[in-house]
C-alpha cells in the first residue's frame, strides 16, 4: 500500500540549516547514571549522523541505552538523575547539547518530535484525543484558524488509519484500543512536519497491517519533506522493512554499525548474531495429536457498547459479535486481529472484567459470565491474566516483592513460601534478586512486562489470558519468556489464550489460532492449516503484512 502524508503547514528550516548537513549528529555522547548502579553509564561514546532523508535504526536489549539517547536528543533526560557529562548533540546545525528549557520547548514539535513507547503514559487522560493533536499545532502556528486546525487534525488521524476521524477526534484515550492510542501518538509527531522524527518503539502495540502503514507512511513523509528519523525497536522484522543503517547497542555501547543490509545478513559482533537467531523465524508448531477435554467453552458471546444514553438514542458499538470457540485443557489458543477486533475484549470476559451482554463462557461447565463478589474471587484464582501495558497494571507505590506475593498471600499461601516462590519466578524471567526492593519506575519497559509474567505465574493459575505479554519484549528476552512459558505450560499443564499481533510468535506457540476481525470470528483451527493454507481473504492479508518475515511468503505460496 502506498500512502502519501497530506499537506500541512509549512515548516521551515532555521537559517543556518544547510541541505548537505546531517539532521541530526551526535558525537561521543556519554549520559551518567547515579552512583551505585551497576554501570557508570547508561550511554556510552556514543556517535551517529542522521541525514536529511535517512532512517537509521538502533537497536537492543532493554536497558542498552536506546531510549535514553533519544530523551537526551529531546532534552527529556529526568533531571538530578541522569545527565550528560560529555559529548555534543547538534540539530540542523545548532548545538542543543545544554541549550536552555525555553529552546528546547521551540524546538520540540516543530522542529524535532517524539513517538513514546507507551501511549497511555504519555497521552492526557482528562483532554480529547483531538485536543492533544491540535495542541502543538496551536503553540507552533498561532496564525492558524481553528477551522483549519481542525481540519488539519482530521487529516492526521485519517492517514494513521484512526477510523471514522470526525467521530473520534472527540474521544478520549481510555476509550481507545492501545493501537489506536499508539496511532494518536504518531499522528501528534507528523503535527508539523519536523526535520528530526525519533520513534521510540512506535509500532510494538500495533497489529501488522496497522504497522506495515505506519512504516510506509514514515517513509512517504521522510522522502518527501527531507526528514530524518531515529527509530528505535527491537523487531529486527521492522529493521529489516525500513532501516537505512542499524546501530546495535549493549550496555550503553555501539558494539556494531554499518549499512542495514550488511548489518541484517552479515553481522559482524556476537551480540547481533545473538539477537538475530533469537527472532521468531515463523516456523509453525507441530500439529497437536492430543484429545484434550474441554476447559472453557464460549458460546455465542457477545459484547455491546452503548446503544442508550441520557436523552435516548446513541451508538451501540459491538465490541464481540456471536463468538463461539472452546479451550482444551493444557491447550494454547492464539487469537490474533487487528486493533478494535475485539481480541483484548474477549480476554477480559474470560477474566471476569467485562461482562458479556449476551451468550454463555462455560468453565468446566459452570456458567462464569455472571459471577460476582466471593464467586468471582474464587474463579480468578485459577485464571490470571498478563496485561499489555505494565505501566499500568503495576502499582507505583509498591515493591517488587509486595506486589509478587500480594495474590497468593491473600490466597492462604504462607507468607515464606510465597516470597521463595517469587525469588524463583524473578530468576526465570531474567531479573536479578535485588528486585524484590525496587519499584516499577526503577525498571526498563521490558523488564516491568517481566514483572507482570511472573506475578501471574505466581498463583499456579490453571488458565493464563496473555494479552500482548511479549510485545513489549526486546527479542531475546521474547525468545527466554516464550521459552519459559512453553516449559512451565508443560510441567504445570496450565492452558492459555495468547492474545497477540505478531503472527510470527503465534504460529510458533500456539496449538489453536482464531482470527478476530471486527468482533467476529472469521477463521479458527490447528495452527498449520490457518497459517500454512489461509481460507479467510483477512487471514491472507494478515500473513501478508508481517514485517520482514518468512511466514507470510510462506502462506502465500501455499495459498496459490
Amino acid at each position: 500500500m502506498t500512502m502519501t502524508p497530506s499537506a500541512a503547514p509549512s515548516s521551515a528550516a532555521p537559517p543556518t540549516a544547510s541541505p548537505t548537513q546531517p539532521v541530526l549528529s551526535i558525537r561521543d555522547l556519554s549520559v551518567a547514571l547515579p552512583a551505585g548502579g551497576d554501570r557508570t553509564h547508561a550511554v556510552r561514546g556514543l556517535s551517529l549522523d542522521i541525514a536529511r532523508r535517512e532512517i537509521v535504526c538502533i537497536v537492543g536489549e532493554s536497558g542498552s541505552g536506546k531510549s535514553v539517547t533519544a530523551s537526551a536528543v529531546m532534552g527529556l533526560l529526568p533531571p538530578g538523575t541522569l545527565a550528560i557529562d560529555e559529548g555534543s548533540i547538534t540539530l540542523e546545525g545548532e548545538d542543543i547539547t545544554h541549550a536552555t528549557p525555553a529552546r528546547m520547548r521551540a524546538l520540540r514539535g516543530n522542529r524535532m518530535a517524539m513517538v513514546f513507547q507507551e501511549p497511555m503514559t504519555a497521552l492526557n487522560p482528562l483532554m480529547t484525543v483531538g485536543n492533544q493533536i491540535a495542541e502543538a499545532i496551536r503553540v507552533h502556528r498561532g496564525d492558524m484558524s481553528a477551522a483549519e486546525i481542525r481540519a488539519r487534525v482530521q487529516v492526521l488521524m485519517t492517514d494513521v488509519r484512526l477510523p471514522d476521524p470526525e467521530r473520534m477526534i472527540g474521544a478520549y484515550p481510555h476509550q481507545m484500543s492501545g493501537g489506536q492510542r499508539q496511532r494518536v501518538m504518531i499522528a501528534m509527531a507528523l503535527a508539523l512536519e519536523p526535520a528530526l522524527i525519533i520513534a521510540d518503539e512506535p509500532t510494538t502495540a500495533l497489529d501488522i497491517t496497522t504497522q506495515a502503514q505506519i512504516l510506509h507512511l514514515l517513509r512517504a513523509l521522510q522522502d518527501h519533506h527531507d526528514s530524518g528519523i531515529l527509530f528505535i525497536t527491537h523487531d529486527f522484522g521492522v529493521v529489516r522493512e525500513i532501516a537505512d543503517r542499524v546501530l546495535v547497542m549493549r550496555h550503553g555501547e555501539v558494539v556494531e554499525a554499518g549499512p542495514a543490509a550488511q548489518v541484517l545478513e552479515a553481522p559482524a559482533h556476537p551480540y547481533t548474531r545473538m539477537l538475530l537467531d533469537a527472532v521468531p523465524a515463523g516456523d509453525v508448531k507441530p500439529a497437536d495429536t492430543v484429545r484434550r477435554a474441554p476447559l472453557i467453552e464460549v458460546e455465542h458471546l457477545e459484547l455491546v457498547y452503548g446503544g442508550r444514553s441520557l436523552f435516548g438514542g446513541g451508538r451501540a458499538v459491538r465490541a464481540v459479535d456471536d463468538l463461539s470457540f472452546t479451550l482444551g485443557e493444557g491447550e494454547t489458543l492464539a487469537v490474533v486481529g487487528e486493533s478494535g477486533s475485539g481480541k483484548s475484549t474477549v480476554g477480559r470476559c474470560l477474566t471476569g472484567f467485562n461482562t458479556p451482554t449476551g451468550g454463555r463462557i462455560l468453565y468446566r461447565g459452570r456458567d462464569i459470565a455472571g459471577l460476582r463478589g466471593r464467586a468471582l474471587q474464587s474463579y480468578r484464582r485459577g485464571i490470571q491474566m498478563i496485561f499489555q501495558d505494565p505501566y499500568r497494571s503495576l502499582n507505583p507505590r509498591r515493591r517488587i516483592l509486595d506486589t509478587l506475593i500480594e495474590g497468593p498471600v491473600q490466597h492462604g499461601v504462607r507468607r515464606a513460601d510465597a516470597v521463595a516462590r517469587a525469588a524463583g519466578l524473578v530468576e526465570m524471567v531474567g531479573l536479578s534478586a535485588d528486585a524484590f526492593d525496587r519499584y516499577p519506575h526503577e525498571f526498563s519497559g521490558g523488564q516491568r512486562q517481566r514483572i507482570c509474567i511472573a506475578r501471574a505465574l505466581a498463583m499456579e493459575p490453571e488458565v493464563i489470558v496473555a494479552d500482548e505479554a511479549v510485545s513489549a519484549l526486546d527479542v531475546s528476552v521474547q525468545a527466554q519468556v516464550l521459552e519459559l512459558i512453553d516449559d512451565l505450560q508443560q510441567r504445570l499443564g496450565f492452558a492459555m489464550v495468547f492474545i497477540t499481533h505478531d503472527l510470527r510468535v503465534a504460529a510458533a506457540i500456539a496449538d489453536r489460532i482464531a482470527v478476530m476481525q471486527r468482533g467476529r470470528l472469521v477463521e479458527c483451527g490447528p495452527v498449520g492449516e490457518v497459517f500454512l493454507k489461509p481460507r479467510a481473504a483477512y487471514t491472507r492479508e494478515l500473513l501478508a503484512a508481517i514485517p520482514g518475515g518468512a511466514l507470510g511468503d510462506a502462506a502465500t505460496a501455499a495459498a496459490s
